[in-house]
């Protein structure tokens, strides 16, 4: 935060500014699009064997549970194994620094809000992330 700025700034708006949450959202995003996406990719292939590739579909495979059930199936299966994968993904390496950076929030609010009248400027500046402090 600058000497400019207001000493009551929005501690939300300080964090959302420093790279440590920068980064944050950028591993968030690193996982979510491409699973998204290929999830999506996946979902789509079935929409078009449903509809387009119906004989090969209706091959049965055991009994009569044919190629489209098991496809159908797996979508399920697709989406708890996507569940799992970022559970893990976000218990390694979102949830860190994420807990960090909502303590970073607490402490700000707490600072703003404990003296709003009597914190100075060098105390906010020191306690901006931007500063790496």
């Amino acid at each position: 935060m600058s000497s400019t700025e207001s000493t009551h700034e929005d501690p939300y708006l300080v964090v959302e500014r420093s790279p440590k949450f920068r980064d944050l959202r950028s591993r968030y995003r690193r996982f979510i699009f491409p699973m998204g996406a290929l999830f999506m990719a996946w979902y789509l292939l079935l929409i078009y064997c449903a509809g387009w590739q119906r004989e090969w579909m209706a091959t049965p495979v055991i009994g009569s549970i044919t190629i489209g059930y098991i496809f159908a199936l797996l979508q399920f299966v697709s989406t708890f194994a996507i569940a799992i994968a970022y559970t893990r993904y976000a218990d390694k390496n979102i949830d860190p620094e994420a807990t960090e950076l909502k303590a970073e929030v607490e402490r700000l609010d707490a600072l703003r809000g404990a003296h709003p009248t009597h914190t100075s400027d060098e105390e906010l500046l020191e306690a901006d992330l931007s500063t790496g402090a």
